[in-house]
């Protein structure tokens, strides 16, 4: 058992609670038990931590495991693992422009696997491996492809298919919006939404019909549009 949060192995892994060491080090940590499962059934899974002596890892004590974890309970174990791989671009694809909350990005990613989005491309956003995110996506997210990279140059790559931006301002009702076999829906940061030169590139800018509100929140928005155009 490691009792020691001076031992050198555990103060290297507690510096993945930075995004500046997950980068260089492309590893991250997943927190709890469920994820840890969900984590080693992707084969990602470098090493399990566990307070818990019936479960096959590293034994450490409670004290340890607060040093390696974010939550305010502990919990029972945790893996270091190796950041996910890109695969081949899928024909739905949701893209995320400069999303900054935790909670919108989780939410959009478990909203992406329930309606067949299965690839994500981002740029700017709230890191998709902070504890936050990990734990909104709740397993989630080991189904995705999802891609860091400059949306503009993105959208000029692709071929075939419809890339529809979201604006309340010379947008289509969603209604009016023909559904297609490849398509991108892009959603905006939180406060800003979309940037004008990703709209001015789309195939059509769409908005949701709504009452009484001048807008939706992103993540909610988000799940309409991929569950409408699914």
């Amino acid at each position: 058992m490691i009792n020691s949060v001076q031992n050198e192995k555990i103060k290297n892994y507690a510096k993945l609670n930075e995004k500046k060491y997950r980068d260089e080090t492309n590893m991250f940590i997943v927190e709890g038990l469920h994820l840890v499962e969900e984590a080693k059934a992707y084969g990602i899974v470098k090493e399990v931590i566990t307070t818990n002596p019936n479960i096959y890892g590293t034994l450490v004590s409670e004290e340890v495991m607060k040093k390696l974890t974010n939550q305010k309970s502990v919990v029972e174990a945790c893996a270091i693992c190796e950041k996910l791989n890109k695969k081949e671009i899928t024909n739905k694809i949701l893209i995320l422009d400069t999303i900054q909350d935790p909670g919108n990005i989780g939410t959009l990613i478990r909203s992406a696997v329930a309606f067949g989005f299965d690839t994500i491309v981002m740029e700017a956003c709230a890191d998709i491996y902070s504890s936050k995110v990990l734990r909104a996506t709740q397993g989630a997210i080991f189904k995705l492809n999802i891609i860091n990279t400059n949306i503009v140059e993105f959208i000029k790559s692709l071929k075939e298919y419809k890339v529809y931006g979201t604006s309340l301002k010379n947008g289509i009702p969603l209604k009016q919006i023909e559904k297609s076999d490849k398509l991108a829906i892009i959603l905006g940061n939180e406060g800003n939404g979309v940037r004008n030169e990703i709209l001015d590139i789309t195939d059509k800018n769409i908005f949701i019909e709504i009452t009484n509100m001048e807008s939706l929140n992103v993540a909610v928005a988000g799940a309409i549009l991929m569950y409408e155009l699914k």
